[in-house]
């Protein structure tokens, strides 16, 4: 008895025996690597999908509280366009601005972006124009005027940005005016 093998007593017959074990062995042991490689892939698989799905699942709950906090941003932007009048407004004022920037930091934080919109080259991508030129212009499409600020969270646009817009000729005109007016 060998290897828990009864061997037979002719060693040539002995040998092949010998043989057929150990191949028989090698095939049972491939076929567990086999299965062992292959349960191994799933659960890397299943390893990656649960966490690609964690991570979709946190960014759709911070795009969604995010979204929510906008009409607050807003409102803090309309609140510090108000021009103070006493002393005490100046404070509120003050405190507004401060509070604002530490929710903008915040949401900074999490990927938040301002898309700029002042002077800049109109993309329908990150503006929508509620406004067309007001005269035939020539050249581009520029911003003219920002009435609602958009966003990108993480590169995406969550909320374009509320324009009107001009020809770039139109714009340039009218900022050459600007200035021969204040010199």
């Amino acid at each position: 008895d060998v290897l828990g093998l009864d061997l037979a007593d002719d060693p040539h017959e002995a040998r092949q025996e010998l043989l057929t074990a150990l191949l028989e062995a090698r095939s049972e042991a491939g076929e567990y690597l086999g299965t062992m490689q292959r349960v191994a892939a799933e659960f890397d698989n299943f390893r990656k999908r649960t966490e690609r799905d964690r991570h979709d699942l946190v960014q759709r709950a911070t795009k969604r509280l995010v979204e929510g906090m906008l009409p607050t941003l807003d409102n803090f932007d309309a609140a510090l366009a108000y021009e103070p009048q006493t002393p005490a407004e100046d404070k509120i004022l003050d405190g507004m601005k401060s509070t604002r920037s530490q929710l903008l930091d915040l949401l900074k934080a999490e990927g938040l972006e301002p898309i700029p919109a002042g002077g800049v080259s109109f993309d329908p991508a990150l503006h929508e124009a509620v406004a067309g030129p007001t005269s035939d212009g020539e050249g581009e499409l520029a911003v003219a005027a920002e009435l609602r600020r958009g966003y990108t969270l993480g590169g995406m646009v969550i909320r374009a940005a509320l324009v009107t817009v001009e020809h770039e000729s139109t714009i340039d005109a009218a900022n050459q005016e600007t200035e021969e007016q204040s010199e």
